[in-house]
This record gives C-alpha cells, sequence and structure tokens, in this order.
C-alpha cells in the first residue's frame, strides 16, 4: 500500500531527538515508504519538535509552511516535547494532520488510515504521568557516528525546564538491549557511538516504570567498552553530580572511551543554583573539572550555561562569567533563559529585561571563542587520531580528534569513515585546525 509513497523528517532541538527521528523513520521504511530529504516532494512529513527555548516553538510554524511548499497536500505529522506539552496548539495550526505525544510517538505508522488531510489536527496524547515505557532508538547521521538512546525521562525539579512535563519519569533502557543497539551499529560500519538520553548519569533508574534496575552508568560504561568494531565512544550529556570519579577513571584508561565531557553547569553562581533547585553547588562542579583534567590533561570539557535566569543581578551574572573565565574548560554552550509555562521559574520576581539576557548571552558565547581558541591551541603538535566525516563543505573534509578537536583539510573521499593518526600544525583563520598526517597508515 506504501510502496510509492514518500516521507521526510525535521528534527529539533537534542541528539536525543535525532536518535528517535532515525527510529521512528525506520519503522516508516519497514511499512514500505521510501525515505526522502525534508527538502522534496513527500507524501507525510515528520517534524520532531523540540520545547527547550522559545525559538524552537517558534520554528514549528516556518517548518510547516516549507513542507507544504513542497506539496500542499501533503499529510502533516507533529511528535516529541513539544507536541506532548501544547498538542492543541499545534493540532490548530494551519496545515497540521495529526499530532502524538510521548508514548504515541513511536507507533507513528499504526495512526495513518489514509493520507487525507484533516480539517483540524487529530491529537493522541497521553497523560504524561502514563509515559513509563521504554523504547529504544539510535541514529545514524552523517555515517560516522550513531547517539544511541540509553535513557528516557528526568525525576529532577529544575525550576526552569519543562522536560520532565513532555517525556516523564527516568527510566533506563534494558543492558542486554543497549548492547544489542550498539552491535547493530557497529556492524553497519560505524566507528563512533555518542551516548545520549535526559538525564544518562541516571541510567538504571527505572528499567520499565519504576521497577528496580540491576545495572549502573558503570556497569553500562564499561559493557559498551567491548564492543567489536567501535573504535570511539562518547559520553555526550552528563550531570556533575553523577559523573562520578570511577567513571573518569575508566574512561581515563579506556582505549575506545574518549577524552569528552559535556557538563551542564548552568550557572556559577551557589544563588542561583539554589533557585534553579539544581542537585549541585559551584564546588562540585570545580572538583569535577579538577579530577577529569588531573586523569586526562587533555581532555575537553564543555559547558551548557543559562544567563537571564530570574534574579540574575548583575553581580551574580559577573560571578558566573568570571568563574567560567578561570576553569579548565574548552568551549560553552549559551542558553538565554526563556520562560516555559507550568514551571516554579516563571513565577519567580527579579525577571531580566531580554535586551539584558541578549547582552549577557553575546558576553558568554565572546568567552566561549576564547576558550576554545585556548584549548585548540594547547593541543597544536600534540599526535591525535581525527574521525572524518562524510561530507564535503566548500572543497573541505572536516573530522574530530578524540578530545573534540575540529580539523579541516582538503576534500579527499578516501578520507571519510576513515581514523587516521595525525600532528596539530596551526590554526586557520575560521579557527579549524590544520594538521600532518603522522603516516599514511588507516587505522581503521
Amino acid at each position: 500500500m506504501n510502496a510509492d509513497k514518500k516521507v521526510a523528517f525535521y528534527t529539533l532541538g537534542c541528539k536525543l531527538n535525532f536518535s528517535e527521528t532515525s527510529t521512528i523513520a525506520r519503522n516508516f521504511v519497514n511499512e514500505g515508504f521510501s525515505r526522502v530529504e525534508f527538502e522534496q516532494e513527500a507524501d507525510v512529513y515528520v517534524i520532531n519538535t523540540c520545547s527547550v527555548t522559545d525559538n524552537a516553538d517558534k520554528r514549528f510554524k516556518t517548518i510547516v509552511k516549507s513542507a507544504l511548499k513542497q506539496n500542499p497536500e501533503a499529510f502533516l505529522i507533529a511528535v516529541g516535547c513539544y507536541a506532548q506539552l501544547k498538542p492543541e496548539e499545534l493540532a490548530a495550526v494551519d496545515g497540521v494532520d495529526l499530532v502524538l505525544g510521548a508514548t504515541e510517538k513511536f507507533n507513528v505508522t499504526s495512526y495513518i488510515n489514509d493520507l487525507t488531510k484533516n480539517d483540524i489536527g487529530e491529537v493522541h496524547s497521553c497523560e504524561i504521568e502514563d509515559a513509563d515505557n521504554y523504547v529504544g532508538a539510535y541514529s545514524i547521521g552523517d555515517r560516522t557516528r550513531a547517539f544511541l538512546k540509553v535513557q528516557d525521562g528526568c525525576d529532577y525539579k529544575c525550576t526552569y525546564c519543562t522536560i520532565p512535563l513532555a517525556r516523564g519519569i527516568s527510566r533506563s533502557d534494558t543492558l542486554e538491549n543497549v548492547m544489542n543497539n550498539a552491535k547493530e551499529i557497529s556492524e553497519k560500519g560505524i566507528k563512533e557511538i555518542v551516548l545520549t538520553g535526559v538525564n544518562i548519569g541516571d541510567y538504571g533508574k527505572g528499567e520499565f516504570g519504576n521497577k528496580r534496575h540491576e545495572h549502573t552508568f558503570l556497569d553500562l560504561v564499561k559493557a559498551l567498552d567491548t564492543v567489536d568494531g567501535i573504535h570511539r565512544l562518547r559520553i555526550s550529556s552528563i550531570e556533575p553530580n553523577l559523573l562520578k570519579d570511577e567513571t573518569i577513571d575508566f574512561v581515563a584508561n579506556s582505549d575506545t572511551f574518549v577524552p569528552h565531557f559535556h557538563i551542564p553547569l548552568q550557572s556559577g553562581s551557589d544563588t542561583l543554583l539554589k533557585k534553579m533547585k539544581r542537585r549541585y553547588l559551584r564546588k562540585v562542579y570545580t572538583d569535577r573539572v579538577a579530577k577529569i583534567k588531573q586523569t586526562m590533561p587533555n581532555a575537553c570539557i564543555g559547558v551548557d550555561v543559562i544567563v537571564g535566569f530570574p534574579g540574575e543581578t548583575d553581580e551574580l551574572f559577573l560571578e558566573t562569567y568570571n568563574y567560567l573565565s578561570e576553569l579548565d574548560i574548552s568551549y560553552l554552550h549559551v542558553f538565554t533563559y526563556s520562560e516555559r509555562a507550568n514551571t516554579e521559574a516563571v513565577l519567580m520576581d527579579g525577571v531580566v529585561p531580554k535586551n539584558i539576557r541578549s547582552k549577557r548571552s553575546k558576553m558568554l558565547r565572546g568567552l566561549s571563542v576564547k576558550k576554545r581558541r585556548a584549548f585548540y591551541e594547547s593541543q597544536l603538535g600534540n599526535e591525535l587520531t581525527v574521525l572524518f566525516e562524510g561530507e564535503n563543505k566548500e572543497g573541505y573534509i572536516h573530522g574530530f580528534t578524540q578530545n573534540y578537536v575540529k580539523v579541516k583539510t582538503p576534500w579527499n573521499p578516501a578520507l571519510v569513515n576513515t581514523l587516521r593518526k595525525v600532528k596539530l600544525t596551526t590554526i586557520d583563520e575560521d579557527g579549524l585546525v590544520r594538521f600532518d598526517f603522522v603516516d599514511a597508515k588507516v587505522i581503521a
């Protein structure tokens, strides 16, 4: 029935969303659909939404319009966090035919009886308390790395965050299922796996619902270290209070796990960390960075930080800025605070004007550029391994070292998805690093 039908996907938001989009796409292909690029004409367009920031909400309407431009009669489906939080709002957007919530999105093909457009979007959305089952997922993006979902949901009650409302309680995949997915990825010739989830350090909590899980995050890391054919494993984002010494020590001695950590900070002020209801204070963060650098001096450390949170005075912002300036980190992901409905923060006093939020964001982005440059400079002269990516970007091929230094060299298709040993030499004017090959041998 679907043999001549085409489906296209658009993903907003995080790596976790990308892994889930890929899994949903595979379900469509198994049902006989052929997958095409979002910019092409399709019979069905699936938009996987995000609701972390106001901007992601606004972009949804633009994406809907661009799909309908390709095919005004296309059947449009919205899934993801925004679809769970505000299904009626999405269903009311002109051209949207179907909105699926947190648990329904993985059965999307069963909700399509025919592809006739609806006058108003149809909604199938559970109460978030019922989202206690676990669906594994992984994505294969540029043929060189895969995002592997190991955990979903969150039990934290950060005052700015809607993710627990959009994704439900913390729950984890079984170790057996994670390992099976990792082996599938390896069999496709992919060299690197990035672990992803909402709160992956919480792995081992609630296998299905709140049932006791028999494994910990360290067990997961140790098991994945043994997967044949995977040359790199990257932990991705992990909460500082959940990044334990034994995990850091294991990564430091692993041949597969790479020395790269992304650790959310959100604020360098204890006053604001308490208002945000984060589960640590600044000292814990300082200790984690020191421990990583002590065991892996060349490790790359990325930081999430929020600017403009209610009550963030000039003094408190400078406290964060100065703290990050002194800290031995490599780059920042800066988020401008955005009011989200049904969060505690939206009712707090001390609202920071939008123009000040924007100015502070610009200051921290500038600091990030300096930090990245300093980190790259510290790596010049080092011999490192690069995994090359699959895209020809203006005559260059790019790749990343194990500690996340981005490199470039003139396009050579023979390098795609290979690991090569290089010596970093200079930083180009675009901020990327040039190198010399150490030898002609392909590692993998």
